[in-house]
């Protein structure tokens, strides 16, 4: 199987099985309801759009195995990735299932299994030493990514959207650099169950929301493919490119994180104090909010992919430019008084 049929594949299947699923949560009551102030829906909205997007991945990824012949080392990591999806997905499956949803601690513990499985089928960094700092430095990125994403997911199609934009560009980074060949797949199967979800979310007659469920499965596999490609060939400033390609969902851990603490709150605590709903605050209109979104993860996919394949002055100065442009906005997000 080629690249473009398992994307047209996971796409079909999420875009089938969204408002099949939709049906279900409708059925049996599956809703996430706006019970607290941080909700910025006014009625409950069905979930399970997140379990689509699971299914069509991990079924697309069982099809190209199937139909595929690859070395030993890209199916080891293909089932890692396959047994701590699915862990992640029970994980997010719970959370949204459960009224008031799981306590942190029961999610980080469950993270930290994740990671610990998807080590040892050899996903992880491998340019740290010694292997143990390496191991765990594994362990957070994984356990950061996973949850980065499900931070960000506060308006309909920013997670998963982003979802999108960032696994195509680990996808064409992945193909030139010729690297871990499940790069390829599971990014492009990633983006199309993604794809294939996000007309629904987007919708105001279907609308259905992927809860944990998928943010939480979206920014594991993120967190795996990030890991099993080579950016610092050309120039060691290539090892900051999966920072750089995700710049918006860990600016946004970090912003939220920080004010929180600033305000004596627990940084696990749900806020409005997303970069998103900071721009909303503004008198931007949700839609502006995710195409500004959408052409600002663009813009930093194409600038990682310029560092990757450039030399390091030209990339210093890339740098330099962002870590400017970063600062600028912090100072203009924070003057806006969320509460």
């Amino acid at each position: 199987m080629d690249y473009k049929t398992s994307f047209l594949i996971s796409f079909l299947i999420s875009f089938v099985l969204t408002p099949i699923y939709r049906f279900v949560a409708v059925k049996f009551s599956v809703y996430d309801h706006p019970i607290s102030d941080i909700k910025t829906h006014k009625q409950p909205v069905p979930y399970f759009g997140g379990l689509a997007i699971a299914t069509a991945f991990l079924c697309t990824l069982i099809l190209v195995r199937w139909t595929t012949h690859f070395p030993t080392g890209t199916l080891r990591s293909f089932r890692g990735i396959v047994f701590g999806g699915i862990i992640i997905l029970l994980l997010g499956l719970l959370d949204d299932i459960k009224y008031k949803g799981l306590h942190f601690t029961t999610k980080f513990f469950a993270e930290i299994v994740v990671a610990i499985i998807t080590i040892l089928y050899g996903i992880k960094i491998k340019f740290i030493s010694p292997e143990w700092f390496g191991i765990i430095i594994t362990t957070i990125w994984i356990i950061g990514i996973t949850n980065a994403f499900n931070i960000i997911d506060v308006i309909d199609g920013l997670s998963s959207g982003v979802g999108i934009i960032t696994a195509i560009a680990f996808f064409i980074i992945g193909t030139i650099a010729q690297e871990e060949i499940y790069v390829n797949y599971t990014s492009l199967a990633l983006a199309g169950g993604c794809l294939g979800f996000l007309p629904y979310n987007l919708s105001k007659k279907y609308k259905i929301f992927m809860g944990d469920t998928g943010s939480l499965f979206i920014g594991y596999v993120i967190s795996c493919i990030a890991l099993g490609t080579k950016y610092s060939t050309i120039n060691k400033l290539g090892v900051i490119v999966p920072l750089i390609i995700l710049a918006i969902p860990i600016y946004d851990t970090f912003l939220v994180s920080i004010i929180r603490l600033r305000k004596g709150k627990s940084p696990f605590l749900g806020s409005k104090d997303h970069f998103a709903l900071r721009l909303e605050m503004l008198g931007f209109k949700r839609h502006y909010i995710i195409l500004i979104s959408y052409i600002i993860n663009i813009l930093l996919s194409i600038i990682g992919a310029i560092i990757a394949r450039t030399n390091q002055t030209i990339s210093l100065v890339l740098v330099c430019l962002l870590i400017v442009f970063i600062i600028i906005v912090t100072k203009y997000l924070m003057r806006i008084d969320i509460d």
